[in-house]
């Protein structure tokens, strides 16, 4: 079995346009790194459901919390299988048609299924959540309570298995319609973040924090 990437599964492989499919595991961390919302899906009953939520990802395990009063987070505790989505969409493919029009994006999908992190891995795995979406905030701020710990349930999502669909370049138009006189190309589509605005609720002056100033990108 090669370490580097998930198998190729029934449940994991792109069936349309499977040219743009990948199933190594750099590709796929890749996307989850440059990103820190994620879309979980899971079923109870026969009934669907899908929630954003923050994550973080340290190796082959990822990490999501929220009260310990979530129904996603108590539902999922039992390992049930589950399904989580990360998208990026890096630009907007305009075509000389409409049926072409497209999107240059990036996705991993993710199938596996939770447990429940014990109190003894709960900061480091809140501390890995927060460096996903912050880098260095973590020691920048009062840590958890005791209180705040039991209010809060964390889940690691063990991976059964994921995939990548990636699709980059140009519009594919006919070949009919690259004499028409139509505009066409890709117009980029990128994040990103405004100045920070300090709290007025501050009761002493504080520079900006390393943090903040460094702003949310790649995971080291």
């Amino acid at each position: 079995m090669n370490e580097n990437a998930f198998e190729k599964l029934p449940l994991n492989t792109v069936k349309r346009l499977p040219k743009r499919g990948h199933y190594d595991k750099e590709t796929i961390f890749g996307i989850l790194d440059q990103h820190f919302i994620c879309h979980l899906s899971w079923e109870v009953d026969g009934q669907p459901y899908l929630i954003p939520t923050a994550f973080g990802r340290q190796g082959d395990i990822i990490y999501v919390h929220g009260s310990s009063k979530s129904r996603m987070l108590s539902a999922l505790t039992d390992g049930r299988p589950l399904c989580m989505v990360v998208t990026h969409i890096d630009g907007l493919v305009l075509a000389r048609s409409a049926f072409h029009h497209s999107m240059n994006y990036r996705s991993a999908i993710i199938y596996g299924h939770a447990r429940e992190v014990k109190v003894e891995e709960k900061n480091e795995a809140l501390r890995i959540v927060m460096e996903q979406i912050l880098q260095g905030r973590w020691d920048e701020v009062r840590l958890p309570s005791e209180i705040e710990l039991k209010a809060t349930t964390v889940l690691a999502i063990e991976i059964d298995s994921a995939s990548a669909k990636i699709r980059t370049g140009p519009p594919l138009d006919d070949d009919e319609d690259y004499d028409l006189p139509i505009w066409a190309g890709v117009m980029p589509v990128s994040p990103s973040f405004g100045e920070p605005i300090t709290d007025p609720a501050m009761k002493q002056e504080q520079p900006v924090p390393n943090s903040i100033k460094n702003k949310p990108g790649k995971k080291k």
